[in-house]
């Protein structure tokens, strides 16, 4: 039998790309528009070409928060990933007790951002006083400690929902086999939760790279600039109106993002290949 075509179904995403053009896509290309002019205000501007690309990609401050955001992504990823998965193993898949672990992992999840960093500076002006805020160290660590607690949950939450896909057949057969735990997690429950863990690695890393508001709310980027992270940056730009170079900042930030995951995906499909 002729399989018919039938293209009608791509009706019902027009809503869905009329809306990423307004959100994502016309507001870029006024961006990138911005980033080639010195304006004073909406309609004065001067032409500066690529004068500002110049001078963020020369400042010896932009490389130092690039590596700062960077390194401050590889920490949450590194804590982040294997405990999700640890405690995603741990939960039951059935019964009332899974549920309460799942309410209690989603309550994180559940409290705005700028409050975060309000509830955590509580926290540790009660345990450790006034005076860690003068310190680099215990600065990094709060914040490495908050972001932790904050988005944990998700990675749980996409392993778990992996794992209860697992039919148990196949966890009679390792224990018939006499299959260790490591064999089960290694050839059983890590295949399947390999492609939400690339999601949660592409997600986390993202969002924690360009990371703002709870930084910004702990300690202002202190003590000396030592936790200024890239958006930071960028978003004193903006508060200063200084939109050509926020612009253009902004731009580099959205390339820098393109370029880490692009690499990210090429390991992944080479490591794919490799295996295959």
């Amino acid at each position: 039998m002729k399989k018919i075509k039938n293209n009608k179904a791509w009706v019902f995403a027009v809503p869905a790309v009329v809306l990423l053009l307004f959100v994502a896509v016309l507001p870029l290309i006024m961006i990138v528009n911005y980033s080639f002019y010195d304006i004073f205000h909406i309609n004065s501007k001067v032409w500066v070409g690529l004068e500002w690309y110049h001078d963020v990609l020369g400042s010896l401050r932009f490389w130092e928060t690039f590596g700062r955001s960077l390194l401050f992504s590889t920490l949450v990823l590194a804590i982040e990933i294997p405990l999700g998965i640890a405690i995603a193993l741990h939960i039951p898949k059935q019964g009332v007790f899974s549920s309460v672990c799942l309410v209690c992992m989603a309550l994180p999840l559940l409290v705005p951002w700028n409050m975060i960093a309000m509830i955590w500076h509580v926290f540790l002006a009660i345990a450790f006083g006034s005076g860690w805020e003068l310190k680099a160290f215990p600065t990094w660590a709060a914040i490495v400690l908050m972001d932790v607690w904050h988005w944990t949950s998700l990675v749980v939450f996409l392993c778990y929902s992996s794992l209860t896909t697992i039919s148990p057949a196949f966890y009679q057969a390792a224990a018939i086999d006499g299959a260790s735990r490591w064999d089960v997690f290694r050839y059983i429950e890590l295949p399947k939760m390999k492609m939400v863990l690339i999601m949660a690695l592409l997600l986390r890393f993202i969002d924690s790279f360009m990371v703002f508001i709870e930084p910004f709310r702990l300690n202002a980027g202190g003590p000396r600039s030592t936790t200024t992270f890239l958006a930071m940056e960028l978003g004193q730009e903006i508060i200063s109106q200084d939109y050509g170079p926020a612009s253009a900042r902004a731009v580099i930030y959205f390339f820098i993002i393109i370029i880490i995951s692009w690499i990210f995906k090429k390991v992944i499909a080479v490591r794919e290949l490799k295996e295959g």
